[in-house]
């Protein structure tokens, strides 16, 4: 592979990506392109069938030539696959399914839009998919192009839109100091959790003289919720490949590993190919764009222990050994891998690195805050409207996430409070929608910007059972080498059972602040020292709702069943639909009558509450 040879793919497929990023028809020979989401959340809804049923549609009615379908990448509103773009309308369609495929070209032929199929907003259908508010304030770079790029020809689509181009600049007219230089005035920061300045990490690691470095992409996504990383890789795996490459070359590199996580398939499958692609084209091996720099990269999968996301145990979990952070220092720029230097980012960071090769330091450096460059991929979940996949710049506000682009709270709920950085952050109240998202900021309230998972919990959530959740998680997924982590997330964990069963006193809060602070302060790696902020900031912001169970044996949300009872009032009709479904037959009374609940029988399940259509039972 050399300069001409990039040029001349680039030539041979930009008509057709042009096409799919903005409906230019000038250079292709057909009229409509249909973009299908396959990202793992739309293939699960079904999306392939989709696919295949619109091209057996447009076969049945000899259009081949006017209408092309191209299965695509994750176009990020989640909850609302699978997804079909259509251009040059620009017209996004929602929860296709195969019975709505001939409508679909039906219309297209006659220029008219499935009006039922659009995106709506306010009762509306909005027309054009750059008009939706979950678009709007969006700015893509890790995920630049994702949408648009045709899974069956994803290096081709790389390539036509400046793929492979920043590796080309690299290795025949940049040093590895020049490189290196404009990472770290680009202001690039890890996105994987600390925030650490990513050009720093590289410098450090390209000073120590080693006959053998490595660069490693930790893909080991596992935080409830969250599923960045698996999206970006799934859609455009090249990105991630000719980045290591870069840092291969920076670092003075030659072998890479991309830990990915087991469950993660699609992704797997699709990186695997875009390795082989980028092997045979010569744009990984030996003697890259005939230069004397080489690079090899493969893939190793974890058995999903959330613990190899801490980057020692990560190493270890490579070579073969228990998934178990080692005490640092040494860092993994001076003794990682095999016992040799090595880099480890995240696939984010990765993300956008040949984009900041491409378009310089001054261009990245220019978006997002004071100490936050860039943007930022986040994880839209929970109870929120528009749930899926955002990527936004940094300094975006909360409120912006949760009302502008998240559509707010479903169902007329209120507001909670939003869970940022997954087990390891901290829950964020109402008083804080304003907060802009940066390191610091985040910081300063207890939280942090993690992976990138959002959380967001209405009036209906227990912040103590919210706490309880997370506390479960970590307890499980600690590797139990030291004890603070070990034992000292039981000790928090029986302390808020006793809490959610009332059986708790104000001493138990007491010690239960005091431990969070010990395990925080002692254990060994950051899955421990960052594990109680959930609890930390739950009591910083809702100690109400702890000192309620304790005191008031109540739980305002009605969700720890100790403190939970239900109750038959005046306005029951005698229906008894509650008492067919008690399914302990704690409900009793006649047809037309009053009925009552026998607390004793009651196992607070909420059937009943759930059933009642008159609203005559309530929960206290």
């Amino acid at each position: 592979m050399n300069l001409e040879s990039l040029e001349s793919l680039k030539k041979k497929y930009l008509a057709e990506v042009e096409f799919r990023r903005k409906g230019d028809t000038s250079g292709v020979d057909y009229k409509y392109n249909i973009m299908v989401c396959g990202g793992t959340g739309c293939r699960s809804c079904k999306s392939k069938k989709v696919q295949e049923k619109l091209e057996e549609v447009i076969k049945a009615h000899n259009l081949e030539k006017e209408i092309m379908v191209n299965g695509v990448g994750c176009f990020g509103l989640c909850v609302n696959g699978p997804i079909v773009l259509v251009y040059p309308q620009d017209a996004m369609y929602e929860k296709v399914s195969v019975d709505d495929c001939e409508e679909i070209i039906t219309n297209l032929q006659e220029g008219k839009l499935v009006e039922r199929l659009l995106h709506h907003e306010n009762g509306k259908a909005v027309e054009k998919k750059d008009e939706i508010d979950f678009c709007k304030k969006q700015k893509y770079i890790a995920r630049n192009n994702a949408e648009y790029m045709s899974l069956e020809n994803i290096l081709g689509d790389y390539i036509a839109l400046d793929g492979y181009a920043a590796l080309h600049k690299v290795v025949t007219t940049m040093s590895q100091e020049d490189v290196i230089k404009t990472i770290k005035d680009s202001g690039l920061r890890g996105r994987g959790g600390a925030g650490f300045p990513t050009g720093n990490k590289w410098e450090f690691t390209r000073v120590v003289e080693a006959p053998q470095k490595y660069v490693i992409c930790n893909a080991d996504e596992g935080d409830p919720g969250a599923f960045m990383d698996r999206s970006i890789i799934e859609s455009n795996p090249h990105a991630i490949i000719e980045a290591m490459a870069i840092c291969g070359y920076a670092i003075g590199a030659s072998k890479g590993f991309v830990y990915l996580r087991a469950e993660y398939p699609l992704a797997g499958e699709r990186l695997q190919s875009a390795i082989d692609e980028a092997n045979k084209m010569g744009l990984l091996g030996e003697n890259i764009f005939g230069t004397n720099f080489s690079f090899d990269l493969q893939i190793k999968y974890g058995a999903g222990a959330f613990v190899c996301g801490e980057e020692t145990a990560l190493m270890r979990s490579i070579e073969g050994k228990r998934g178990e952070p080692t005490l640092k220092p040494p860092y993994p720029a001076e003794k990682g891998l095999y016992g040799c230097p090595s880099v480890i980012n995240n696939v984010e960071t990765l993300a956008n690195i040949a984009q900041i090769i491409n378009n310089g330091a001054a261009w990245f450096n220019s978006i997002g805050t004071n100490d936050s460059k860039g943007t930022k991929v986040f994880a839209l979940t929970g109870k929120i409207k528009n749930s899926g996949l955002i990527e936004l710049p940094m300094g975006t506000t909360i409120r912006e996430i949760i009302y502008d682009i998240g559509g707010g709270i479903p169902n007329g709920k209120k507001f909670k409070a939003v869970q940022m950085g997954g087990p390891s952050g901290g829950c964020i109240p109402e008083e804080y929608l304003d907060t802009p998202i940066d390191y610091k900021s985040l910081n300063d309230l207890g939280s942090m910007m993690g992976s990138g998972g959002m959380i967001v919990v209405d009036e209906d959530t227990c912040m103590v059972n919210l706490a309880k959740f997370f506390l479960q998680f970590t307890r499980d997924e600690s590797c139990g080498k030291c004890t603070p982590c070990r034992i000292g997330n039981k000790r928090i964990l029986e302390i808020l059972d006793k809490i959610t069963d009332g059986k708790a006193t104000m001493e138990d809060l007491d010690k239960l602040e005091d431990l969070c602070h010990y395990v925080k302060n002692n254990s060994l790696c950051g899955l421990g020292q960052t594990s109680p902020n959930p609890v930390l900031s739950t009591l910083k912001y809702f100690r109400h709702e702890y000192i309620e169970h304790i005191k008031d044996h109540k739980c305002r949300a009605g969700v720890c069943k100790a403190l939970t009872s239900y109750r038959i009032t005046d306005k029951c009709i005698g229906c008894s639909a509650c008492s067919r479904q008690c399914p302990v037959g704690a409900i009793t009374g006649e047809v037309r009558k009053k009925f009552d609940i026998n607390d004793e029988k009651c196992i607070k399940c909420g059937k009943c509450f759930e059933t009642c259509r008159f609203g005559a039972i309530v929960k206290g």
